[in-house]
């Protein structure tokens, strides 16, 4: 693969609609990661640099942001999105999965409470769904059913931006519409085939066990 750097926000978005999944975070396959495309100077810094991008380039709504591979934070294209729901959902759209007996309680309570308010803040999720709401959080990114939809920051007398951002939530079909179902129409292994041959296409010499794994 050729190299990409990601030194703006723009050149971030483009590797995203250029590889399709983008892991925030270094992993088992080597050069996928912002991390390892990003220069130094910007990830060590002061001034905006990716963490600061995240919320710009998620308002764009041409890619999805979440915790997608292991728990870990991903971007995904639109193009490439409704696969990857297609095969985390395994053929349930949520209610679907709740009437089937197949979803937690509190992951049940916490979906609702985002999908009603439309798009809402993990602070406040955490004030309705109390200390352990991450966990729940998480493993709702990780089957698709929900995503970032924006990074919200306090500000200081003049106005500038401080501090982390707060994440904020929807689902996807909130952001994106019925594109997120798009795929419905394939098996799960098939729209799991399909990234899995791509990613490999796009790192040949990565490791088949470790590629699955990041998967999973």
């Amino acid at each position: 693969m050729k190299s990409i750097v990601t030194d703006s926000p723009q050149a971030l978005r483009a590797a995203v609609q250029e590889l399709g999944f983008l892991p925030f975070f270094k992993n088992e396959i080597k050069g996928f990661s912002i991390e390892e495309m990003c220069p130094p100077r910007l990830w060590f810094s002061d001034d905006p640099g990716p963490w600061e991008w995240k919320g710009p380039v998620i308002r764009q709504l041409d890619c999805a942001y979440g915790k997608f591979f292991r728990g870990k934070a991903v971007y995904v294209s639109l193009e490439w999105f409704p696969r990857l729901c297609n095969y985390r959902r395994d053929g349930y759209d949520f209610d679907a999965r709740c009437d089937d007996g197949l979803v937690f309680f509190r992951d049940a309570e916490i979906y609702s409470v985002i999908q009603s308010a439309g798009k809402i803040s993990s602070k406040l999720i955490r004030e309705k769904a109390g200390a352990d709401a991450d966990k729940y959080l998480s493993r709702l990114q990780m089957q698709t059913y929900i995503v970032n939809s924006d990074f919200l920051y306090g500000t200081d007398k003049n106005g500038k931006p401080y501090g982390w951002g707060i994440a904020e939530f929807c689902t996807p079909e909130y952001l994106y519409g019925d594109v997120v179902r798009s795929r419905y129409g394939e098996r799960p292994s098939e729209s799991y085939e399909a990234i899995f041959t791509h990613i490999k296409s796009l790192f040949k010499n990565c490791d088949e066990k470790a590629l699955g794994r990041l998967l999973k």
